[in-house]
């Protein structure tokens, strides 16, 4: 279990909702598709883009039933798990074994500033009832909860925690889970515009957010660097770098979901209390995307 395949680009798929906030099935499987098809090797669902926080237990599951049947076996679809407490949280987990997920990012803790113990309890019991490959979210800039190399080298006794997606902006951790771990954990980079840093470091994949845009090109970027053709890799990191800044940010929701539209693959409904952006922050993120559009790299531009 501990070397389960989990490699390549995971996409934290936005969820398309209609103006009037109700899920939009046909628009996140059309999504989903279109990135299957432009060579993503993951999918990951109700994250904090697909937000989670904005939706029910009954919705999250429906969420997933989306992505597996959009997935259709191509790829592995993981969920996310986030509630507010443990107990829903294993209702969730109860729920999307049924439906055949092929495994779980979990949140160590969210709402709550759990300690260490606490947040490694937490995986240690969602390990226990899921009995499937989890990968664990690190994120102590959005969550306040940091689990540190040392906290894995503590968990590394339970079998189901195969991977980590390392979002704490230090990429040196990459470096010090290797040096300590060695390979016992997958590792991915879960900050954008950390994306060439985490592989040029041995990250085995990428969670990402504007990826989910530009698909096509993310997987470039993956293939070129495990391939060692740095230059290559440098130009298409370089040219989506500006874009990539865009996910780093309390409106990342907002961000992307503009990508999207912009882009032509996606809606920028949302659900309240987010609201689309505005003014000056809108203006300069139209000029990025048509700037991104006009320079796209033509070798490795996604298909719709």
């Amino acid at each position: 279990m501990h070397n389960v395949p989990w490699r390549g680009v995971f996409p934290a798929v936005t969820t398309k909702f209609h103006a009037d906030e109700s899920l939009d099935f046909t628009g996140t499987a059309r999504h989903i598709d279109f990135q299957i098809r432009n060579g993503i090797h993951g999918v990951v669902c109700c994250g904090s883009l697909g937000e989670a926080s904005t939706l029910t237990l009954d919705e999250k599951l429906a969420v997933a039933r989306c992505a597996l049947d959009a997935a259709n076996g191509r790829v592995p679809v993981l969920a996310t798990v986030s509630e507010a407490s443990t107990r829903e949280a294993l209702r969730f987990i109860e729920g999307a074994n049924a439906l055949g997920v092929a495994g779980y990012m979990v949140m160590p803790s969210v709402i709550y500033v759990a300690d260490a113990r606490e947040a490694m309890a937490n995986v240690r019991t969602y390990a226990h009832a899921a009995q499937r490959p989890l990968m664990v979210y690190n994120n102590p800039v959005a969550y306040r909860v940091d689990l540190k190399p040392e906290h894995f080298a503590e968990l590394a006794d339970c079998e189901h925690v195969a991977a980590i997606k390392e979002s704490s902006g230090d990429v040196t951790r990459i470096t010090d889970l290797r040096n300590l771990l060695g390979d016992r954990y997958q590792l991915f980079m879960g900050v954008d515009d950390l994306a060439f840093e985490g592989l040029a470091l041995g990250c085995d994949g990428l969670l990402a957010g504007v990826g989910c845009a530009f698909p096509r090109e993310t997987v470039a970027l993956f293939n070129l660097m495990q391939e060692g053709r740095w230059d290559e890799a440098r130009a298409i990191y370089r040219w989506m770098t500006p874009l990539l800044h865009l996910d780093v940010s309390t409106k990342l929701v907002q961000n992307l979901k503009l990508i999207d539209l912009l882009v032509g693959v996606g809606s920028e409904h949302m659900r309240r209390p987010r609201l689309p952006v505005i003014g000056a922050e809108r203006e300069r993120i139209e000029a990025l995307v048509a700037k991104a559009l006009a320079t796209r790299p033509a070798h490795c531009q996604s298909q719709p």
